[in-house]
């Protein structure tokens, strides 16, 4: 979730973010990234008004939920990216693949893409929930209607990159092999709890042959809503009434497979955890609800859900990533000011706690904050794993970052991510003690 009280920082920082996308490598050690569609210096393009979606915007979904999150509406932007020559490529790549799907289809049935868009999620019309690009494209013959795709590869919002980047990078730094994962080689299984517009499934999912990846959503219209409005896969859920326009073949065309490893779930993270049968090399977390509430059950030490979570975690490399949004540390004995507290993020007084619980249950957990906005990454890993090895007379501390750092170039690789991991990972990175 992206809190709208991170504006105030975000207009102030569109000066560093441009220089920090291009942020120095070690010499000899980095190759030319495929270039960011998603790069932070593009938020004008839909970051809107503090108390709603801003001029040039166009409301495309809005229902009531009954699930806490208030108004779930969904905004669309216009994209500047990408450029007209890279539209004729998918266009072709789109043709090609209609003629795998449909080989007596004719030549003259040409895919054409409308253009692209961002879709920004809500909740109550007013905090950003998630951000996707979407791609809508049409066949110049026929009525089959609009094939509306979330692009997969474009990660909009900082703090997603940082899951993104911390997460993975701890992977093989527990001695998880990535590269067979990426291959398809090995199977990865992934558990993302709070799926919003769904980017960070896809993501996965588009990244990693081998991924199966299990999403929980306890909201049944966040879940239309990213699927009516955001381009992702018509998936079937029980419970949940998707009025999709995409055409029959939509899923098969778009996304080739991927949409076969992606299983969403209409439940309680509670409930689900407890009765689960898998066992997940990595989990994201990230479940606040329209009042920014990370629930107190998800974090707390001595509840059902952690205690259920360990056993599903993968025993030698397992990880779990946690967003956290806050703009304080401040615990609630140590707030003076009652006009103060109440400025306060709800989860800003229990972060340390949240950490120290997560710690508790995994062995080890750091945190990175986000740049630019209120929000803090959270990493558990086994610690055996992670801290094996001589120390050189590092700090615990030093050591786990440099083997993070010495892991995120191949991450980098390996994925072909447009973004580099460093500068997430080693932002204001803190051992839990």
């Amino acid at each position: 979730m992206l809190r709208a009280a991170a504006s105030r920082r975000a207009r102030a920082a569109i000066r560093r973010l441009s220089s920090a996308a291009a942020y120095p490598a070690a010499v000899g050690a980095r190759r030319q990234p495929p270039l960011d569609e998603g790069d932070w210096s593009y938020y004008r393009e839909w970051w809107g008004e503090d108390e709603g979606p801003g001029e040039g915007a166009h409301t495309v979904f809005r229902r009531h939920s009954e699930h806490g999150n208030g108004v779930v509406s969904v905004s669309a932007y216009p994209a500047s990216l990408p450029a007209n020559d890279q539209r004729t490529i998918i266009e072709r790549w789109l043709q090609e693949r209609n003629e795998r799907i449909h080989p007596d289809s004719t030549g003259t049935d040409q895919f054409k893409i409308l253009g692209y868009q961002w879709r920004v999620m809500r909740f109550n019309d007013h905090t950003r929930q998630s951000v996707a690009k979407v791609m809508a494209c049409y066949r110049s013959l026929g009525d089959a209607g609009i094939y509306l795709m979330q692009q997969p590869h474009c990660l909009a919002v900082p703090y997603v990159k940082s899951m993104v980047s911390s997460g993975l990078t701890a992977l093989p730094s527990c001695s998880y092999d990535i590269h067979q994962a990426a291959s398809g080689q090995n199977n990865m299984k992934v558990l993302c709890i709070g799926h919003g517009g769904g980017s960070l499934p896809l993501f996965v999912a588009s990244k990693f042959r081998g991924a199966v990846v299990h999403i929980v959503e306890i909201d049944p219209v966040v879940a239309s809503a990213s699927i009516e409005s955001m381009g992702f896969p018509s998936l079937p859920v029980e419970g949940l009434p998707v009025e999709s326009t995409q055409p029959a073949d939509g899923n098969e065309l778009l996304w080739g497979g991927i949409h076969d490893r992606l299983f969403l779930h209409i439940a309680d993270a509670e409930d689900f955890v407890a009765n689960d049968s898998n066992v997940y090399d990595i989990v994201f977390i990230d479940a606040y609800d329209g009042d920014d509430i990370f629930p107190r059950k998800l974090w707390d030490a001595d509840g059902a859900f952690l205690k259920n979570l360990e056993k599903k975690v993968h025993p030698d490399h397992g990880t779990v990533v946690v967003n956290l949004h806050s703009d304080s540390e401040l615990s609630v004995a140590g707030v003076d000011d009652s006009s103060r507290a109440q400025s306060i993020l709800p989860l800003g007084k229990h972060v340390s706690q949240v950490c120290r619980a997560y710690k508790q249950h995994f062995g080890l957990a750091f945190t990175a904050a986000v740049p630019w906005l209120c929000n803090i990454t959270l990493v558990a890993c086994r610690d055996k794993a992670i801290a094996a090895g001589a120390r050189l007379g590092l700090s615990r501390r030093d050591f786990v970052l440099g083997k993070l750092l010495s892991k995120s170039n191949m991450v980098e690789h390996a994925l072909d991510l447009p973004f580099p991991c460093l500068q997430y990972i080693k932002n204001c990175f803190t051992l839990v003690e």
